[in-house]
């Protein structure tokens, strides 16, 4: 018994035999079972640290080279700079607004950017058309025209590089701000892009303050405001970027009761 025993392996409790040389099913699964879930972790890890790094963070200081997601929907980097040369959107529209005076515009997006010209065109255009914008209180009314017709504002998106270099004269974006131009509005790509750290909203709905605000410096609004009290609205020409000081963050001129979104003037 004994030689028949070790020839054809030993039994089992249910007086079936192994073979020689196998443990129990459970001692061959548990440690393939670990390096499974290891690698399982592993990869996640990576994985997260590899999302962090595509989603990048905003900061005070201007980032090298970053990615995001772009307003379109798409995955592409987002350079730090670019050729500082523009595509005008091929797009028009019928002018908006209850009164004061037409300004056409026009929508250029600096060349290497994955945001598309036509795209951003209608964005603006739905963004000054907004019931809460300036055009529809009588601010002033607007009209977009395609990149070969005449126009009275540019509204160009550029690179944060190229951003500081065509706001110089109106002070240091710092590769993080917009600015309003002779003739136009500058509008940082990151900030379109990101939106603020700021803001309690989404980018596409930052991007309504973005264009309310530097339009309202062209229309008038020169001085910018502080924030009227705690838990209020912020203005929309208060720089909500640099802190709201106890407001709520706000992309409209105008509230929904049609009231205008005002604080004190800053010194």
């Amino acid at each position: 018994m004994g030689k028949r025993a070790a020839r054809s392996g030993a039994r089992n409790g249910r007086g079936r035999t192994r073979p020689p040389g196998r443990g129990r099913r459970s001692d061959r699964r548990h440690p393939r079972a670990l390096l499974l879930v290891g690698g399982l972790l592993g990869l996640a890890l990576i994985c997260g640290s590899a999302l962090a790094e595509w989603r990048g963070g905003d900061s005070d200081t201007p980032e090298p080279g970053y990615a995001a997601e772009s307003p379109l929907g798409s995955r592409a980097p987002l350079p730090a700079a670019g050729p500082g040369t523009f595509t005008p959107a091929d797009a028009s529209g019928a002018p908006v607004g209850t009164g004061g005076p037409l300004r056409r515009y026009k929508v250029l997006v600096e060349d290497g950017v994955d945001v598309s010209p036509r795209q951003a065109a209608t964005e603006v255009q739905a963004i000054l058309a907004h019931p809460r914008s300036w055009a529809a209180h009588g601010r002033g009314r607007f009209q977009l025209v395609s990149g070969g017709d005449s126009a009275d504002v540019t509204i160009k998106i550029a690179t944060p590089a190229t951003t500081d270099r065509l706001c110089a004269a109106n002070g240091d974006t710092h590769s993080e701000l917009n600015c309003e131009v002779a003739g136009g509005v500058v509008v940082n790509l990151k900030r379109w892009v990101k939106g603020s750290p700021q803001y309690d909203g989404p980018p596409a709905e930052y991007r309504h303050l973005i264009i309310n605000h530097e339009i309202g410096h062209m229309i008038g609004f020169h001085q910018h405001m502080e924030c009227p009290g705690a838990g209020r609205a912020a203005p929309v020409m208060m720089q909500q970027i640099k802190g709201l000081k106890g407001c709520r963050s706000n992309a409209w001129p105008y509230a929904k009761d049609g009231t205008f979104v005002e604080g004190p003037a800053v010194p």
